[in-house]
């Protein structure tokens, strides 16, 4: 049985749904995973420990293991997380020559330490999974030898600040040394493939388990007070995805309906003019297994992001949730929405195609052959599908380097 190593952008301890969780969750049905949380960087440690930084859930497991706490959690069947005893340096924004340095020697740090638990875990012949890490698994190839070697872009992440630096020519890199590239949208295979042509699209799962229409919830004691229509929207409520300034016009237009988000905010938004309308509605973070019964308690669900290079080619996860619960969905024109969803949902670029997709979505509220397509078109967009794709790029990279 083949064993897959996972390094991962995104600690395993993010508190909102996460694509490569539920990928290591799938492959974890057939395989045995090991996924590598991202170590702590010593900066980070400074600024908690000056009071300059937050202590969040991912941070204080990164201490605790640091101070002595066991590395290795076993979460299921064939799947364990590894947390690093130590920091890694901080290489962002460092000179050129000590950003190779260091972070060569960050890799060097981390792969010693992957391949002194793989082993003491018996993993042999591994697949090595990059998700995006473009830093910490640029020189990882060459310290832990994977089989095969996958480098997988789920997000434009090169397109936010901190990655400007060194981004682009790291990812580059990663590219062309990956056996494998695979990709959640035909607009970054496409922007990829010259650097490799080894690339396959696999788009993105939906837990069908959890978003399923056919289960009744009880609505949210916080949406209980809150009359429809009810306009939602959950997930993480950030300045780079979201258009704040859009949605302050839409709601003040559309003062006889309630503009409901759930997720955490940033800095941005909490202190937006949003908050001063009186028809919109912030619960805060909520837990992954209760975002199904706010979706399905809302009247229609929204993605508005902004149109930039972070969100033009991105896979929106969360539209697959909306439609898995049977909801009529309005979300911003973006190339995925456009290749893959327009069929299923209401698309806007601009303040008066959003007013006119809300009450057009709120006309198909009572329309079950509508619900029951959007669910049917959902469920083809399991992580089984997902997975699936993943498992046939890798057949064909094996037939093919036999040749």
């Amino acid at each position: 049985m083949a064993d897959f190593i996972i390094t991962s952008i995104q600690s395993w301890d993010i508190e909102i749904g996460s694509t490569i969780k539920n990928t290591a969750f799938e492959i974890s049905k057939q395989h045995r995973v090991l996924y590598v949380n991202p170590p702590m960087d010593i900066a980070t440690r400074v600024r908690i420990a000056t009071g300059k930084g937050p202590l969040t859930t991912i941070s204080r497991r990164q201490i605790e293991v640091i101070q002595g706490k066991s590395p290795i959690r076993y979460i299921k069947e064939n799947l364990w997380v590894l947390d690093s005893p130590f920091t890694i340096h901080s290489v962002g924004q460092l000179p050129t020559w000590l950003f190779n340095s260091l972070n060569r020697k960050n890799g060097k740090k981390i792969g010693n330490w992957i391949m002194l638990q793989a082993e003491n875990l018996g993993f042999k012949d591994y697949v090595h999974l990059i998700d995006t890490d473009l830093f910490r698994s640029l020189h990882l190839k060459e310290y832990i030898h994977p089989k095969i070697s996958i480098y997988y872009r789920r997000d434009y992440i090169i397109g936010v600040d901190y990655w400007r630096k060194y981004g682009p020519a790291c990812e580059q890199a990663l590219v062309r040394q990956a056996d494998i590239v695979m990709t959640n949208s035909s607009y970054f295979t496409e922007e990829l493939k010259p650097l490799n042509p080894n690339i396959y699209t696999t788009n993105t799962g939906v837990n069908l388990s959890l978003y399923d229409g056919n289960i009744l919830h009880d609505i949210p004691a916080d949406l209980k007070d809150i009359p429809s229509p009810r306009i939602g929207y959950t997930g993480a409520i950030i300045e780079r995805r979201l258009d704040a300034d859009l949605l302050y016009a839409v709601a003040q237009q559309l003062p006889q309906y309630n503009f409901v988000f759930v997720g955490p905010e940033d800095d941005f938004f909490a202190q937006h003019p949003l908050h001063t309308l009186k028809n919109t509605y912030f619960t805060g973070h909520r837990e992954v297994a209760e975002l199904p019964a706010y979706i399905q308690h809302f009247d229609v669900c929204l993605n508005p992001q902004k149109v930039n290079p972070i969100t033009e080619g991105n896979y929106p996860l969360k539209i697959d949730e909306y439609l898995a619960i049977g909801k009529p969905v309005v979300a911003t024109s973006t190339h995925t929405m456009r290749e893959v969803f327009a069929e299923y949902t209401h698309l806007a670029t601009d303040v008066d195609s959003y007013l006119y997709a809300i009450q057009k979505a709120l006309g198909e509220t009572e329309d079950a052959e509508l619900k029951n397509a959007r669910i049917a078109f959902a469920q083809t967009h399991s992580w089984a599908h997902s997975v699936e794709k993943i498992y046939k790029a890798i057949d064909i990279y094996k037939t093919t380097s036999k040749k």
